[in-house]
């Protein structure tokens, strides 16, 4: 199973999706043993910048290469919403000597994720609503609508580098606004289209 990530994917105005649409999307790997479902956080001891994003995660359901535009949601089972975690000290460290984001994004529980809706659920896809609260505040809130590249897109541009195999899983972006850090004790709380599906402290 791949863990494939989007950076970069929101705007607050939709009016900026045409400028920022290059073609070239930002994409990276997590290691399957970031997953984490239906648990607490153990706060990493490899960083003191937890930075959270929250994203829709969309599951592959069927193998594809080379996928066409047209077709590309068709290859979606699910969808579920997740924290895209960020050591962030780490990112700059590496960035500091031109390395990747590999052990900033991939470290042990950076992905934790709610369980999955089928994708009958969801009729528009370009307009899915999801939100994160923390400790009772809202802080994120995103519409599919404000994505630059949408699922369509980013499942036929990966398609083009690695062959999607069934299980596989996409993190598609975070809303522009409201990411931060996490500390200990932190509650968050995620949800898309008003259903609680993610629920966890950090400890």
């Amino acid at each position: 199973m791949k863990i494939i990530g989007i950076g970069k994917n929101y705007v607050n105005d939709k009016s900026e999706i045409n400028v920022l649409k290059t073609g070239e999307q930002s994409i990276f790997l997590k290691a399957e043993s970031t997953l984490v479902t239906n648990n607490n956080i153990v706060y990493p001891s490899i960083t003191n910048e937890l930075a959270y994003e929250v994203e829709l995660v969309v599951k592959i359901g069927k193998q594809g290469k080379d996928i066409s535009i047209d077709k590309a949601t068709s290859y979606i089972s699910e969808i579920a919403v997740g924290i895209d975690y960020t050591a962030k000290d780490v990112l700059t460290a590496s960035r500091a000597i031109k390395g990747s984001w590999a052990l900033a994004k991939g470290f042990d529980g950076a992905s934790p994720i709610s369980s999955f809706k089928p994708i009958s659920n969801f009729p528009d896809l370009n307009n899915i609503n999801f939100d994160l609260v923390i400790n009772g505040d809202q802080k994120q809130i995103g519409n599919t609508d404000f994505m630059i590249y949408n699922f369509a897109e980013i499942i036929a541009f990966v398609s083009k580098y690695m062959t999607l195999e069934p299980g596989d899983l996409i993190f598609t972006g975070t809303p522009a606004l409201g990411t931060g850090l996490n500390v200990k004790g932190d509650h968050l709380q995620a949800s898309i289209e008003g259903e609680l599906l993610l629920d966890f402290k950090i400890v």
